[in-house]
């Protein structure tokens, strides 16, 4: 039987906001989303998914969560043997949402400790009725709800973004749709500065 199918689970809410990290900085207003997470499922599954909402690939960079509330913190099994973490005290991989998390409290999720991603989650007060809100139950958890812009992780805002290349013209025709007015703005990025624009009427090509 699998976790979603028993009658006793229970669903929730879970808000998750980008605080910032890498190259960003720190974000205002911080995009977001709200994921459905069941109290069965797994931490490493939660952070699975908050990756996923946060379009996220590079998969080898090590997460963790941190609960304020009891002073503990959960890292993926595989980190659990090197010296640096045997403190470690939970297992991503095992501890389930319910044995970490009570409703409405809060707690940290941290994507890639080198950047620093970090994000601050809240579990909602009350439970859902996941079969309503996303008009099915998945096997896993799942965001529903969301907002903002999210950076990419490693700075890159275009294909072959290296932090030193211009940014590239956008098409000519069509711009970006037939009968579209004319662009006047575009994006100049360069990795560890702020993002600012430029009217395109003062580049030349």
């Amino acid at each position: 039987m699998t976790e979603t199918s028993s009658a006793h689970i229970v669903w929730w809410g879970i808000r998750v906001e980008l605080v910032g990290g890498g190259t960003a900085g720190k974000l205002w207003p911080r995009p977001g989303r709200i994921l459905a997470v069941s109290s069965a499922h797994t931490l490493q599954a939660l952070a699975e998914a908050i990756d996923d909402a946060f379009a996220r690939w590079d998969r080898s960079q090590r997460h963790e969560f941190e609960f304020p509330a009891t002073g503990k913190w959960a890292s993926e099994r595989r980190y659990l043997d090197s010296p640096e973490d045997r403190g470690a005290e939970l297992d991503a991989e095992t501890t389930r949402v319910r044995d970490v998390v009570q409703p409405g409290e809060e707690f940290h999720y941290t994507y890639d400790l080198g950047n620093h991603w970090s994000h601050i989650c809240q579990m909602e007060s009350h439970p859902i009725n996941v079969a309503t809100v996303l008009d099915s139950v998945p096997e896993r958890p799942l965001p529903y709800q969301g907002w903002g812009t999210i950076p990419d992780p490693h700075g890159r805002m275009w294909d072959g973004d290296n932090g030193s290349n211009p940014v590239p013209p956008p098409p000519r025709q069509p711009w970006p749709w037939s009968h579209a007015p004319a662009p006047t703005r575009t994006t100049l990025h360069s990795p560890g500065q702020y993002t600012f624009l430029q009217s395109l009427a003062t580049q030349r090509h």
